[in-house]
């Protein structure tokens, strides 16, 4: 869908002549659109000062863009006739459309004659503000806003009309090109608006503030345009906090939770994601200045020991290191700070050579080098008076026109980094972070490497799970697609002690029919042939599931597949056993992931010491569990239609082999 003349319009139409409407001629005004605006009401001679048009079909020609400000059922007639016009696009404002379902049974109906009547126009909304463009000083916007013109800068896309109008009040000197809120996506996706946006050579990087996926094609296409074209995308999700489990029968969907096919989709994807505003907004900022950095190492420097400690345990347990110092940055710290500091990273340079902005630009400019992606010095400035911060501003400044090497400015408090400074740093290629929190959030986030190009995502069905396989059901069919499992047989409970005789034991004995089988004390391991029936009594089921003990175990590892229906078919290995849901020990991906996908995934377990052979223990045979991961992935996409739950806990691991002694499966009967 063609974008470009809704998005960069010369022609604005004002559908109404409310407060809003009038508001919206105001602001493209105060904006400095140079473009026409035409309102359009019946009655009214003008709105917002502007002579009205009676009608649409009245314009002196098809608008590019309008603005849709009356209530919903009439905006139906209004679209229809923009459409019928030849108008390049539509903003709709009015809301009581898919958003108000439970209070309208009416309101999805109206949403889909809206779509109807716009035919190939794009819409924006319903249920939105729509979009300023910074680039072109265009403000299609019903209410007060922060933002400035600008040459260049990034663009945000939100499902929050109200999430938008606060982040454009941002003071952190980050130059909005764009703000767009796309409301109910009726028609236009908020992963199409962006994939319209990277055409644009002035935008640096975007951020989108996800509350669904929607269409999972689409934002595959969106990450695979933006990685052509070197324009980061990072994302603020909502919805870490929705379970959504009660139909779940298995321990990986209750470890998965409802996010774990999300943060599986924006990892595939390589689209980082930030938890809260400020950090997404600094990662823009960091973005805009640096692009992608090309590593996870840290130079940090401060003249307070304080903040020295503050910023490496802050640092702990993201993905970021601090390379220690090399013999010539030692040198050269030493000759620039004297004997007097420790040298270290991070460093403490204490405050000896401050005022000297020569030798603070050499002591901070040694600390660069390839090891680290960005180096970064502390310095908050008072809100009394900054005058004698001016030395480091300077000196952060020659930094970076010296080493050339990416670099930050951080006020530990974002709001002592006063917004002129932020801005003269920013125009000398220096990120001003505002917040020592969301400068580590960020960098964390550029640090990220892009994935390996994969396969799109596996679309799950919508057939609803009806039956649960027994045990012996679910072995069978994934031995079907090469998973190894014990040789075994089901016998009536009273027929135990006949079991033939090309089993060895010892054996395990399982009630049949349960789903946890290990709840209902139906699980008996290390029998031997001469109490078969005896433990097959006690269990207490009709039927029992005897079969031959795997033993030699290195590890116990879960393997586990649920259905998801906003994002695949999400496939979750963690640590195995009894244990598995008291360790949480778990990563999760999506079908199809490569063998290097899934390599990586393993080696990020905190159990993978076990794997790897711990305290003089064999190492397990790593190829064997991927071998058996990759029959589970071949046969939910072999049952895409069906499947909803895959489970082996536990996979037993050995020094040469994997060998899966339990199994669930729970799939649509059709």
């Amino acid at each position: 869908m063609a974008l470009r003349r809704i998005l960069n319009p010369s022609s604005l139409a004002v559908i109404g002549g409310g407060a809003w409407c009038a508001e919206v001629i105001s602001q493209a005004q105060k904006f400095g659109f140079d473009g026409d605006i035409w309102p359009v009401h019946p009655k009214a001679e003008q709105v917002g000062g502007i002579r009205a048009f009676a009608s649409i079909e009245d314009l002196p020609r098809a608008a590019d863009v309008a603005f849709v400000g009356i209530n919903r059922h009439a905006s139906v007639s209004a679209v229809s006739a923009l459409s019928a016009a030849g108008a390049g696009g539509a903003v709709c404002f009015a809301s009581g459309f898919t958003e108000a379902r439970a209070e309208d049974d009416q309101a999805a109906d109206l949403q889909a004659q809206l779509i109807a009547a716009a035919g190939d126009m794009p819409i924006l909304g319903p249920n939105c503000y729509g979009f300023i463009n910074g680039l072109s000083r265009t403000a299609v916007w019903p209410d007060q806003h922060g933002m400035k013109p600008v040459e260049r800068g990034v663009a945000i896309l939100t499902q929050s009309s109200n999430i938008a109008i606060n982040m454009t009040m941002q003071r952190r000197a980050l130059p909005l090109a764009f703000m767009l809120t796309c409301g109910n996506q009726a028609q236009t996706h908020q992963a199409e608006i962006a994939s319209a946006l990277l055409d644009d050579d002035r935008i640096t990087a975007i951020g989108v503030h996800i509350e669904g996926f929607g269409d999972l094609r689409i934002w595959e296409a969106l990450a695979q345009k933006a990685h052509a074209r070197g324009v980061p995308v990072i994302a603020l999700k909502m919805g870490r906090s929705d379970h959504a489990q009660a139909a779940t029968i298995s321990h990986t969907a209750s470890l998965a939770g409802g996010d774990a096919g999300a943060q599986a989709f924006l990892d595939r994807l390589g689209i980082a994601r930030l938890d809260d505003i400020p950090s997404f907004l600094e990662c823009l900022k960091l973005l805009h200045v640096t692009g992608r950095l090309d590593g996870n190492g840290l130079g940090m420097i401060s003249c307070s020991g304080g903040e020295a400690s503050l910023s490496a345990d802050m640092a702990e347990g993201r993905d970021l290191h601090f390379p220690p110092l090399t013999e010539g940055q030692r040198t050269a710290l030493r000759a620039a700070l004297g004997p007097m500091v420790a040298l270290a990273n991070p460093l403490d340079y204490h405050t000896y050579i401050w005022r000297d902005t020569d030798a603070m630009t050499r002591a901070w400019s040694s600390l660069t080098g390839p090891d680290k992606a960005l180096t970064m010095t502390i310095v908050d400035y008072p809100h009394t008076d900054p005058t004698d911060w001016e030395c480091a501003t300077q000196a952060v400044l020659n930094c970076v026109e010296r080493t050339g090497r990416p670099f930050a400015m951080t006020a530990t408090l974002p709001e002592l980094m006063p917004e002129p400074i932020a801005q003269r740093l920013l125009d000398g290629g220096v990120v001003p972070f505002a917040g020592l929190h969301e400068a580590l959030a960020a960098i964390e986030a550029a640090a990220r490497p892009l994935p390996t190009p994969s396969e799109p995502v596996l679309l799950p069905s919508e057939a609803s799970a009806d039956q649960v396989l027994t045990e012996a059901e679910a072995k069978a069919s994934l031995a079907a697609f090469g998973l190894p499992v014990p040789r075994s047989v089901v016998v009536k409970a009273v027929d135990a002690d006949q079991v033939g005789l090309d089993l060895s034991g010892p054996f395990a004995v399982k009630g049949v029919g349960l789903a946890h089988k290990s709840e209902h004390n139906a699980v008996r391991l290390g029998v031997p042939a001469s109490d078969l029936l005896e433990a097959a009594y006690a269990i207490g089921t009709d039927e029992v599931l005897i079969e031959e003990m795997a033993d030699g175990a290195v590890a116990e590892l879960l393997v586990g597949v649920t259905r998801d229906p906003a994002h695949g078919f999400v496939l979750t290995l963690g640590a195995g056993g009894i244990l598995t849901e008291i360790l949480r020990d778990t990563v999760s991906l999506l079908i199809p992931s490569s063998r290097g996908a899934l390599k990586e995934a393993m080696n990020r377990l905190a159990c993978i010491p076990l794997l790897a052979g711990y305290r003089g223990k064999p190492a397990a045979d790593k190829d064997a569990i991927l071998d058996a991961v990759d029959a589970v992935q071949n046969y939910v996409i072999a049952n895409a239609a069906t499947v909803e739950e895959v489970e082996i806990n536990p996979l037993i691991c050995t020094a040469n082999g994997a060998v899966a002694v339990d199994a669930l499966i729970r799939k649509a009967s059709s």
